[in-house]
């Protein structure tokens, strides 16, 4: 349980703020710690398998590569995972879900594919447990098993989270179409928010369309050093490695890390939505996240809404938000009508055209909002345009199937002038 190959999948685009943030928790760099597309590859032990579903705000799960093979037809998948040693990780008392993924893979069916892995799990248990199997159940499984099927190799995982990561315990309150906990954390790993000005310290943060509360909460989490995992539970607990007073040792030293503000001090990190029913949404979530008294939350339309702190007191101001685009929100670029399916009949401000609305939002911003840097999360490729300012950065980023750009955009106040986008991306 010393040398496991551990590989973190995550969102399109996050990849490289994964690694920095798994070199963080484990310490690892260099050959114990590549980058891949779609997630990062960590060679470690059992202990940082455990530790990365902790604190690891970017990941979608932490997978233990167990067999790594050639293949040609599903009886070669069927060797290759009768071969894997099934019964030190779990017993025949768990139930079990194969799935399968493929890029180019040359199989017909990839259902019979997983049928087919389920099927030596099951036989290689019968042989080494006096004829027990474990059953299946493809709802609530207590061992998720992965196949990943290239051209011609399979590569099988255990995977040791359950329910994926984005999945932190707080959210009980949502909206149609809640931001997803790991994507607001990459928005604001991106910004470089959490490193603070020039000595370290944390500027405001406010999300002016904060719907159901993730981004101010996944920001408030990460100033008060909560870790992400402390209040869910993980796959792992049913493992035959699983010790648990080596985890209740872990979650005791992250609880040990919390810093929370000093009674009476100056909230740090702010919300707010056209929607009431938003807004106390918000506020219920971030009372079960720990962090109802670090974030304050107000009603209000992000066209009128006034900046929460004077920035020439602080020193600056971010704002982080993923704007809604309602029924009634044109939409350009490549994303199309996939917007509309991702937002639905969100509550949100808008005018009868996109176009106006982001224009009076960036008019808005340019005249109460100087000295602020704004990030903003868009399908729409062609929204500084729309808002006639000019991106001083973009990020690709992916929302699910959704080709994204990450905004920043700096507040200067000035007169409105239509400029052309910048012709490239910047990583």
């Amino acid at each position: 349980m010393n040398q496991l190959h551990l590989f973190l999948p995550c969102a399109a685009g996050v990849e490289e703020l994964l690694a920095a943030e798994v070199h963080a928790i484990t310490g690892y760099q260099g050959d114990d710690l590549r980058t891949r597309r779609g997630g990062v590859l960590v060679r470690g032990a059992w202990r940082d398998a455990l530790l990365l579903n902790l604190h690891s705000r970017l990941a979608q799960r932490v997978l233990v590569q167990l067999s790594y093979t050639d293949y040609r037809t599903e009886q070669d998948l069927y060797r290759a995972a009768k071969e894997v040693a099934w019964e030190i990780w779990f017993s025949p008392k768990e139930t079990i879900k194969v799935e399968v993924t493929a890029q180019h893979s040359p199989l017909n069916s990839l259902n019979f594919a997983a049928l087919k892995i389920k099927d030596a799990v099951c036989d290689r248990f019968r042989n080494k447990a006096n004829d027990q199997r474990p059953s299946v159940d493809t709802h609530w499984p207590d061992v998720r098993i992965f196949a990943h099927l290239t051209t011609d190799t399979c590569s099988l995982y255990i995977d040791t989270s359950g329910e994926p990561l984005f999945k932190r315990g707080w959210r009980e309150d949502k909206g149609d179409a809640p931001l997803k906990e790991t994507l607001a954390a990459a928005m604001l790993a991106a910004s470089g928010w959490a490193d603070g000005d020039a000595e370290g310290n944390l500027l405001p943060l406010y999300d002016p369309c904060c719907g159901s509360g993730t981004v101010a909460i996944e920001a408030a989490q990460i100033a008060c050093h909560i870790a992400p995992g402390s209040l869910r539970r993980f796959a792992f607990e049913k493992f035959v490695p699983f010790q648990p007073h080596v985890w209740a040792a872990m979650k005791q030293d992250a609880a040990d890390a919390v810093v929370k503000p000093e009674p009476g001090q100056d909230k740090l990190i702010y919300g707010s939505d056209v929607s009431h029913r938003m807004v106390d949404f918000a506020q219920r979530n971030a009372e079960r996240a720990g962090v109802g008294d670090v974030i304050e939350f107000r009603g209000g339309d992000a066209l009128q809404r006034m900046p929460p702190v004077d920035v020439a007191e602080t020193g600056g101001g971010v704002m982080v938000l993923n704007p809604p685009y309602g029924e009634r929100i044109g939409i350009g670029g490549v994303a199309g009508e996939g917007v509309q399916a991702r937002f639905g009949q969100r509550e949100i401000a808008h005018t009868d055209d996109g176009g106006e609305f982001f224009t009076q939002l960036a008019a808005h911003w340019k005249k109460h909002y100087s000295g602020w840097t704004a990030w903003m999360l868009t399908p729409d490729l062609k929204l500084p345009g729309k808002m006639r300012l000019k991106e001083s950065r973009r990020v690709p980023m992916w929302n699910g199937p959704l080709e994204c750009r990450l905004f920043r955009f700096d507040m200067v106040k000035g007169k409105l002038a239509q400029q052309k986008p910048a012709a490239g991306d910047a990583a």
